[in-house]
């Protein structure tokens, strides 16, 4: 209906506009700036450099970062040197946005560019360009683990086999751009941004320009996509913030689409080495890894965690006794990498799905035999794996058995059978995985992993909810009305749900890890619970009976063994506000709050498939059916699971088939504009099959274990294993993402000369 209000349709009196000066270059010595031109053109209302802000504001807060990571301050102007292309160097405040970019335009900046690294393996090279000098080998952080006679396995082992499986760099690309406003008044500071942690956002706010967090509001309008590219926090909002406060005005700042490629953080970038110790039979006995991850130039909030994330989720959910990880991450004069959507368990997936295929073709078994012969059994759970995950419930065998059924597997063998005859190229692919949803305890994963919870039944006997989380899109709002109308009683038009208000909701976490319903939901279910008995309590004095005696049926309480004896909740709920006839030991009001920790994550799992065609002489791929299974848990919103799992499947096949962030030698990146940097098209997508297998998780009460990175999580090495399965009779066995038509026309060509 057009109704959304999003950063940029915010409009104040007297606002002015940020325009941010980016460098150039990927790796250079700042020699000077001269803002002499620019400030003098009409309409320029302010410029900063980094020597403005000294004295004024303080570092960045180190939150969401693990302690043995090494951390180089990151300003929020480059002073000296930049070390990446799109960091910022000086900011305009200016009368509209056109006047900035001119402004930006004319200041004059002496750079003397040095040698850049934009490969991981060639930052780790001896000799290889530092990012930082203070950090000569340019290692972010190393971390191991083993488990299991690893050595012992792959020595008595039939084969090993072994993959270098590269997982590219892609871009969030949200339809919103990041983008805030920022209005200092009355010694506070107002902030409208496209956060999905506002709560974070205050607090860095609040660290950096030394003000008090009661002084700080974060408001989160409409959001037009985050995918976990708008978890940390930007120079860009401090900027804002503090030109709003110099300045005493409202101030803008929305990005255009090549800064946003440019400056936002991007996902994945990892390179992993394989091997896998296989049986006779194709049951794998043990798995060895070693990561490379290259984190960008500077280290943004959690993005270790994705490497590691993927370490844990090595063996995936296969019956796998013995392992060995190892990551390495770097820094490289590149944007930084931060989770995007799955952060670190697709590329867990896509370690393990490519490793099964691969098994399976060695070992000349069916890949989907492959898959069941190494699964967990339903019967196993809980599930402790190599690297000390506790799986908390999943049928993996059920869901990959449903998906073949969907796809009726051995028909389609013998269609493609039929189809090689007639030089048409069909393949099929599998994908069985299982994630991490939510994050806890926080002690245990040096990550907050908390969500606050509060519920408050008004005296008209309406309710409102409000939750730490932040939602943007995937219709929270929905699902948590749907949780209170049901505890409660009430209709769910009844149920106001509020959020993404730092002024109304204290304290939250925010919106990110499929968190919200696994997290978020169990906190407004406690909350719900205190608020039911307080209420039955209220109620027994109304009714002249013992507490013990009250029951609630459908909003309404009663005395057992009583019939027609009743009040409602909001009969309730008054008598509680007006403080009249309440227990002599009791407070004023109807409200709980709850802020809840999970004591473990919870495990999504499903199986997906992908059909394909392709065309070797073109190298293109059509995509005709994707068939996806989930575990999502119990289910609240059969719609809003099925949306989430939509929008997942799309970005994962956008992964496999088209995305890439490239960079060249000197740090540039090549594919920052939507015209070269290719997202995938409705018109392009099959119509999704989904389908589902619902396993109750035991870790909170809902039952709930997140379903926003599922779709993302399994379709991508669906698709990879389904084109390489296309290619079989050519003897194409590998290929690396994306899986362009010039590249699968390649390996097409080189499979032809060399068999």
């Amino acid at each position: 209906r057009g109704a959304g209000r999003y950063v940029d349709d915010l409009v104040l009196p007297h606002m002015a506009f940020l325009t941010i000066l980016r460098s150039p270059h990927a790796s250079a010595r700042i020699a000077g700036v001269d803002t002499t031109r620019a400030a003098k053109l009409p309409g320029v209302l302010a410029i900063f450099t980094a020597r403005d802000l000294e004295g004024h504001v303080d570092a960045e807060p180190a939150i969401g970062f693990p302690p043995m990571a090494r951390r180089p301050p990151r300003p929020l102007l480059a002073r000296d040197f930049v070390r990446y292309v799109g960091e910022p160097v000086a900011a305009v405040v200016s009368v509209d946005r056109y006047v900035g970019a001119d402004a930006a335009t004319a200041i004059e900046v002496e750079y003397e560019p040095r040698p850049a690294v934009s490969d991981p393996e060639a930052a780790l090279a001896p000799g290889a360009p530092r990012v930082h000098a203070e950090f000569p080998d340019n290692v972010v952080l190393r971390w191991s683990w083993s488990e299991g006679d690893v050595e012992g396995a792959f020595a008595r082992a039939a084969r090993v086999v072994r993959l270098r499986l590269v997982n590219q760099r892609v871009a969030g690309v949200a339809l919103e751009p990041r983008g805030c406003v920022a209005e200092y008044r009355g010694g506070g500071l107002t902030m409208w941004a496209g956060t999905q942690t506002p709560h974070r956002l205050r607090s860095g706010l609040a660290q950096i320009l030394r003000l008090p967090e009661s002084a700080v509001r974060v408001i989160v309008p409409d959001l037009g996509g985050g995918f976990g590219c708008k978890i940390g926090f930007y120079a860009d909002e401090a900027l804002c913030a503090f030109s709003a406060m110099r300045l005493d005005r409202p101030v803008k700042l929305v990005l255009t689409r090549r800064e946003d490629f440019l400056t936002t953080t991007q996902g994945r970038g990892q390179v992993n080495d394989v091997e896998a110790a296989v049986a006779h039979d194709g049951t794998v006995l043990a798995l060895r890894c070693r990561t490379l991850s290259h984190l960008g130039a500077y280290l943004e909030t959690l993005a270790p965690y994705a490497g590691m994330l993927t370490g844990r989720l090595l063996t995936g959910p296969y019956r796998i006794p013995a392992a060995h990880y190892e990551l390495t991450t770097v820094f490289t004069n590149t944007m930084s990498t931060a989770p995007y959507r799955g952060a670190g368990r697709p590329e867990a997936a896509y370690i393990c799905e490519r490793t099964m295929d691969e098994v399976a073709r060695q070992c000349g078994l069916d890949p989907a035999d492959v898959r069941r012969r190494n699964l967990i059994r339903a019967d196993e759970f809980p599930y402790k794996t190599p690297s000390g995950f506790v799986y908390d419930s999943g049928q993996y065998e059920a869901a990959l058995d449903r998906v073949l059924t969907l796809v009726d597997y051995k028909s389609f063998r013998e269609l493609q059978r039929a189809r090689r005859v007639e030089h048409r190229w069909l393949g099929i692919g599998f994908s069985s995985f299982v994630e991490t949803a939510g994050v806890g305890p926080s002690k245990t994963t040096h990550i907050i992993g908390w969500e606050s919870g509060g519920v408050r039944v008004e005296p008209s006997g309406k309710v409102t909810v409000i939750t730490g989380t932040s939602p943007h899109g995937q219709g929270l709002e929905t699902a948590f009305a749907q949780i209170t109308a049901s505890l409660l009683g009430v209709p769910m038009d009844d149920v106001t749900v509020r959020h993404s208000d730092t002024a109304i909701v204290a304290a939250g976490v925010g919106t990110f890890g499929s968190r919200s319903m696994s997290v978020g939901g169990p906190a407004i279910a406690a909350s719900i619970e205190k608020v039911l008995e307080k209420a039955r309590r209220i109620a027994a004095a109304l009714l002249e009976a013992a507490p013990a005696d009250i029951v609630v049926d459908r909003g309404r309480f009663g005395v057992r063994g009583v019939p027609g004896r009743t009040v409602s909740l909001a009969d309730v709920a008054a008598a509680a506000w007006a403080s009249t006839g309440l227990p002599p030991d009791m407070e004023p009001g109807l409200d709980a709050t709850t802020v809840w920790e999970p004591t473990n994550f919870t495990f999504p799992s499903g199986t997906h498939a992908a059909v394909v065609e392709v065309e070797p002489d073109s190298g293109s791929v059509r995509l005709l059916r994707l068939v996806a299974v989930d575990d999502c848990g119990r289910v609240i919103n059969p719609l809003l699971v099925e949306g989430q799992i939509h929008g997942g499947l799309a970005q994962g096949i956008g992964q496999a088939l088209w995305e890439h962030l490239a960079y060249d030698d000197s740090g540039q990146c090549v594919t920052a504009s939507l015209m070269d940097y290719a997202i995938a098209k409705a018109a392009l997508l099959p119509t999704f099959e989904l389908d589902s297998i619902e396993t109750p998780s035991p870790v909170n009460v809902l039952g709930a274990k997140g379903c926003g990175e599922s779709g993302t999580i399994g379709s991508t090495p669906a698709i990879v294993n389904a084109v390489i399965d296309a290619l079989a009779p050519f003897g194409v066995t590998h290929l690396d993402m994306p899986l362009a038509p010039a590249s699968i026309w390649a390996a097409v060509e080189h499979a032809r000369r060399t068999r």
